[in-house]
């Protein structure tokens, strides 16, 4: 009877339901594009479950159809079980509405991920793609092995693209108050010119275990989401002059939707609070300013 009871105890811990629901902040129009932010996910713990049954919920109400992932997309293994256990499983409801995720990768990943048909890498360690709708493309680097032959695609991509919104996500933050890593400086060195000269209006990374939104830095907004299922309590730094708004005590994930020059942002908790919203305007070619010089590659 005793072992029965302590079973009983611990299913009922486990089904703890979640807290208050989700209030969705975003305009929510018909015709906008819709998406979710996840990065550094793929631990298979209770964390990423909770936030996928978030991603979930938010869905009934703001219909998002693509999913960017930020990279760090399993940590451990990454045998058939892992994919089931820390992919799969935790978003079977999203893929099975048909959504689909877009990954990046990031520095605990295989490289061989590029090739599972659920991340739609299609292959490539760095690519990009075009959005459903609202003439949007996204640009996806690898920034833990970045190269010259990496950096002249990009720049090739983003001279051709026509879209009106460019969007970059890799996993390494340009700017980050993060005590554990900071700010990738020598990425921006190389990126962010580039990044000025084609009009990008946002750039998306992980990383870092939290939630930060950086002040606009030569007009563009750049945000970090790196806590949707791991988590650095405490570990933004206090005063930083880089930070707009931060959030570092529970697991998060961001909802965005663009429409026309406008794209809205709304930051959720695993308890289901909006820890962060607001509004960024597309950059237009009239905005452009003098990139600072780039960086050596080394």
């Amino acid at each position: 009877m005793r072992s029965r009871s302590w079973l009983a105890l611990l299913v009922t811990l486990a089904w703890v339901p979640l807290s208050a629901s989700i209030q969705i902040q975003l305009p929510n129009k018909d015709g906008s594009l819709r998406l979710a932010v996840i990065a550094d996910t793929g631990t298979g713990s209770s964390s990423q479950y909770e936030i996928a049954s978030r991603l979930v919920e938010a869905r009934q109400t703001f219909p998002f159809e693509i999913v960017l992932m930020l990279g760090d997309n399993l940590y451990g293994g990454e045998r058939p079980q892992d994919f089931q256990k820390k992919f799969e499983k935790p978003y079977k409801p999203l893929l099975d509405a048909g959504v689909k995720f877009y990954a990046a990768l990031g520095n605990h990943d295989d490289r061989e991920q590029r090739f599972y048909n659920l991340f739609n890498m299609n292959g490539e360690l760095y690519y990009t793609f075009k959005a459903p709708k609202q003439n949007v493309r996204f640009f996806v680097l690898e920034s833990s092995y970045m190269d010259r032959k990496q950096l002249e695609w990009l720049e090739r991509q983003l001279q051709n693209s026509t879209e009106a919104w460019k969007i970059v996500y890799m996993h390494h933050p340009l700017y980050s108050s993060g005590a554990a890593h900071g700010s990738s400086v020598s990425l921006r060195e190389v990126l962010e010119p580039l990044f000025i000269k084609y009009n990008v209006s946002v750039v998306f990374a992980g990383h870092e275990h939290f939630y930060e939104r950086i002040k606009p830095q030569n007009g563009i907004a750049y945000f970090t989401e790196g806590g949707s299922a791991k988590l650095r309590k405490g570990n933004i730094r206090k005063g930083s002059p880089l930070t707009a708004k931060g959030f570092d005590t529970d697991n998060s994930f961001m909802l965005v939707e663009i429409d026309r020059d406008q794209m809205h942002f709304q930051a959720i908790s695993r308890a289901g609070e909006t820890v962060d919203e607001g509004l960024v305007m597309r950059r237009k070619d009239a905005e452009t300013s003098t990139p600072p010089a780039a960086g050596s590659l080394r």
